[in-house]
């Protein structure tokens, strides 16, 4: 067997055993720890099955994000913690049984999937790929070929936060931020802002995007806020509304201007479909404004408006 096989293998079996040490980890900060450790190896995994746009986001994501928010949430528990209940001794057998029982059934669906899809989509696709504006295929079903989806995930995003804020509460509590943890975000954090612009330029001929760029920006500003080097940000302040807005309405602007501009007597109306000479042009405009907005939404998401959390 080939080197290649004994590195996926190991790296399956490491994954397990991560899984397992963050639920059974008795420790909270160990769990996180464990946590974060989990979603770069699932990152990795991502990467060994070729689907660079997932391992972004789940590095961005999985990892960095949630584990931010995750540290956050512990910084704040307080010092006596009620001790968990103890299970009975069936309970770890039930749970064995039950894990047991789903590998079964997803085993079993796993190996019913024919080898290759009975009706792919895939060639149809790499032959508009040259009138779709531009040159990588996932940005050309993102933005393009199904850019509803796109655009209900914005909304979807959009929804998130303004559930958020109804049901948050203020916290009062001050925190103590770090002094290392401070110097590095000054350091290392435009890093950080200039990889997430690049790959969201990147994003038209390689992997990348609006979403993983989003998300690399929103850790930023959410290290800079839990660091107490960033202002408050807050929903009320017009600018931060109008970049949350701003990718569903350009997607908007651009799907009513797609209407004008293909718009014929007695045919059938093309929305989203955007005309070959402004394709490339309106795609990146599109992805910009999903960039920043999607970058403040997770932002607001993790740290929203705490005022504690300022320097």
């Amino acid at each position: 067997m080939s080197g290649d096989f004994w590195f996926d293998a190991l790296l399956g079996v490491l994954l397990l055993v991560l899984a397992l040490a963050t639920i059974q980890a008795r420790q909270l900060a160990a769990a996180v720890m464990l946590y974060v450790v989990f979603g770069l190896m699932l990152a990795l995994a991502w990467a060994r099955l070729g689907a660079a746009d997932l391992a972004l986001a789940e590095a961005a994501i999985g990892a960095g994000l949630t584990g931010a928010l995750l540290f956050s949430a512990l910084a704040r528990q307080p010092k006596s913690i009620t001790p968990p209940v103890r299970a009975g001794k069936m309970a770890p057998l039930a749970a064995l049984m039950l894990c047991i029982s789903m590998g079964t059934v997803l085993g079993w669906t796993l190996w019913q999937l024919p080898l290759q899809p009975a009706h792919s989509q895939l060639p149809a696709a790499l032959e508009q790929l040259g009138s779709s504006g531009t040159e990588h295929l996932v940005t050309a079903v993102l933005l393009n070929f199904r850019a509803w989806d796109t655009l209900l995930e914005l909304l979807v995003l959009l929804l998130a936060l303004l559930g958020t804020r109804l049901v948050a509460a203020p916290e009062p509590a001050a925190l103590q931020h770090w002094p290392l943890a401070r110097q590095w975000s000054i350091r290392l954090l435009p890093l950080l802002v200039l990889v997430a612009f690049f790959v969201l330029w990147r994003g038209a001929t390689a992997p990348g995007g609006a979403f993983q760029a989003g998300a690399l920006l929103a850790a930023a500003l959410v290290v800079l806020r839990l660091n107490g080097q960033l202002p408050m940000l807050s929903f009320g302040a017009w600018w931060v509304r109008a970049l949350i807005l701003a990718g569903v309405l350009a997607f908007l602007l651009a799907g009513l201007l797609s209407l004008w501009l293909n718009w014929q007597p007695e045919q059938a109306v093309q929305w989203l479909s955007w005309p070959l000479p402004l394709a490339k042009g309106l795609i990146l405009l599109i992805e910009l404004c999903a960039t920043l907005a999607i970058g403040l939404t997770l932002t607001l998401l993790v740290v929203g408006e705490r005022k504690e959390l300022t320097a």
